[in-house]
Parts: C-alpha cells; sequence; structure tokens
C-alpha cells in the first residue's frame, strides 16, 4: 500500500500541474508489481474527481466546439479499447502507441521552436482523436488525447479544461463499461477509498505549482510528459516479448 500512495501522490501531482499524465506516472510505479487490469480501475476512480475540479477550476476557458466532437472520438474508440483489455494481449499495441506519441511529442516541441508553425491538418487531428479513445480505452493513458488539444488550444488554461472534461465524459462512459465487465472489484474499491485523501493532497500541490510556471514553460512540461509516456511504454512493452 505505501507504494500505491507514494503513486498517488506524484500522479495527482502531475495531474494539477499539466491536467493529464497522471496515468503515465501512476501506471509506470505500480506496472512492474501489478498487472494492468488492476491499475486501470484504480485509477480511473481516483482520476474522476480531479477531472471535475479542474474541468470547473478552468471552465471559462471551455469550448465545446473542441470537447464535444473529441468526446464522441474518443468514445468510439473506447468500445473496442475496453474489450481489448478484458479478453486480449494488447503488447505490440501499446508499442505502436508509444511510438506514435513520441513521434507527435516531438513534432510538438519543433512546432514550439519554429517562428511560423503550420496548422494541423484536420484528417490527421482526426485519425489521432480516434486513437487516442482505443488508448483510453486500452489504458485510460491520455497522451494522444493531450496531444490532440494541446494543437487545438491557445492557453493552458484552455488546454486544461477541454482536456479534463473530455477525460470526464470519457471516464464515465468507461466506468460503465469496466462495472458492466466485471473489471471493477471490491477488493479494487477499497483500495480506492484509502488512496482518495492522497489523491486531493497531490492535485492540490500539482494546482498551486502550475500558478508558479509562466504558459511556455508549463507546455514544455506537457511535451516532455507526452515523449516520456511513449519511451515508458516502449520500453515496458519490448521486455514483455
Amino acid at each position: 500500500m505505501i507504494i500505491q500512495i507514494i503513486a498517488t501522490l506524484c500522479a495527482f501531482f502531475i495531474k494539477g500541474l499539466t491536467g493529464f499524465a497522471n496515468t503515465l506516472v501512476f501506471s509506470s510505479i505500480l506496472g512492474f508489481t501489478t498487472n494492468n487490469i488492476k491499475i486501470s480501475p484504480i485509477e480511473l476512480i481516483l482520476g474522476y474527481p480531479s477531472n471535475i475540479i479542474l474541468s470547473w477550476k478552468e471552465r471559462n476557458y471551455l469550448t465545446w466546439k473542441i470537447w464535444f466532437p473529441l468526446s464522441i472520438m474518443v468514445i468510439a474508440g473506447s468500445i473496442p479499447g475496453v474489450f481489448i483489455l478484458k479478453n486480449g494481449d494488447p503488447t505490440l499495441l501499446k508499442i505502436f502507441f508509444g511510438i506514435v506519441v513520441v513521434g507527435i511529442g516531438f513534432e510538438m516541441l519543433l512546432r514550439e521552436r519554429a517562428v511560423n508553425p503550420k496548422k494541423s491538418s484536420k484528417p490527421i487531428l482526426f485519425i489521432i482523436g480516434i486513437l487516442s479513445g482505443l488508448l483510453c480505452g486500452l489504458y485510460g493513458v491520455g497522451a494522444l488525447l493531450a496531444a490532440y488539444v494541446n494543437h487545438i488550444t491557445n492557453t493552458n488554461k484552455a488546454f486544461k479544461a477541454n482536456i479534463c472534461v473530455v477525460f470526464l465524459i470519457e471516464n464515465t462512459f468507461r466506468l460503465i463499461l469496466y462495472s458492466l465487465s466485471g473489471i471493477i472489484t471490491f477488493s479494487i474499491l477499497k483500495q480506492i477509498i484509502i488512496l482518495i485523501p492522497f489523491m486531493l493532497i497531490g492535485l492540490y500541490l500539482g494546482i498551486k505549482s502550475s500558478s508558479t510556471f509562466n504558459e511556455k514553460i508549463v507546455k514544455l512540461i506537457i511535451i516532455v510528459m507526452l515523449i516520456v509516456t511513449g519511451i515508458i511504454m516502449i520500453i515496458n512493452n519490448l521486455m514483455l516479448i
């Protein structure tokens, strides 16, 4: 339980700071000792109130033209993702997603350094939206989702607001699927009750810390977390082959 508490504090500190990547941190810390099918439901339920808090805090920056269509795409991808998680061995798929996430992260880094960055094509962003839903359904990982929203928002507050609403909608849908498929158990719920106070502490510290950084630094942190997410996904799953 000590390792789970540390994972929760670290994961939700990052959530409060960047608006995402809590799953990356939580899964990376617990992934060597716990099966993913037990990690995902714990992180899902712990993350649910954090998305409510962050989306409400930044509600003035919400844009329905961003969060609504993206929520539809993410839900569409979550359906096959949940069933693969329940019945399949998606190791190779996770490696593929890791490579995609690293590539997108470096593309975003180059865009940040460009003097006159070009707009991303709508078909590519649409594909990223569908793939991000599949990745969310499989592991609850919002890396592709973060890449998508980062492309179509101009400020970090808008990024946090819109991505957290999408997470909230996707989490609600996935929570129902996890419950119906038997992934969420009574034993998992008991662990979550113990971890909730640590989630709130980590989230609070992350939100407070984010106010001390300027927009460019936070955006750079987001990009770095995306690249790290992809690299960890690749390495962890190559070890399983």
